[in-house]
């Protein structure tokens, strides 16, 4: 088992993503991680960007650019020239989905954010 598990990571090609990408939606249908980003200058858009697509194309990935969080929350971690950016995501089968980002100031994750994060999890959660 482990061994076709390792076959198959092998073989597949590198230019096929292990998942796709989708932004939380509110029911007012408003993306606000995708509205986040829109906010940021380019080339710090530019380089979150390029980490999210590091993530869809690699899974499953650890530390330093990939950290579980808790229960089903994971963080990309983005470290731009002068700042921190996290990007709290959850996984539904082949689906990578944004649920929260924000700038990152101290060491730990705020509880405001993680707690944004986890009211969209269990509202997504509610109506799939």
């Amino acid at each position: 088992m482990i061994v076709s598990i390792l076959i198959q990571c092998a073989v597949q090609p590198k230019n096929i993503p292990r998942l796709t990408v989708r932004f939380y939606r509110e029911a007012s249908g408003s993306e606000p991680v995708r509205e986040w980003l829109k906010s940021l200058p380019h080339d710090e858009k530019r380089e979150v960007g390029t980490d999210i697509k590091t993530v869809q194309f690699g899974w499953p990935l650890g530390m330093p650019l990939v950290r579980h969080v808790e229960g089903h929350v994971w963080e990309v971690r983005s470290r731009l020239p002068t700042r921190i950016v996290r990007i709290l995501f959850t996984l539904e089968g082949p689906e990578m989905i944004l649920l929260h980002g924000f700038i990152k100031k101290d060491r730990t994750t705020p509880r405001s954010d993680l707690d944004l994060a986890r009211r969209r999890l269990k509202q997504l959660r509610s109506t799939s």
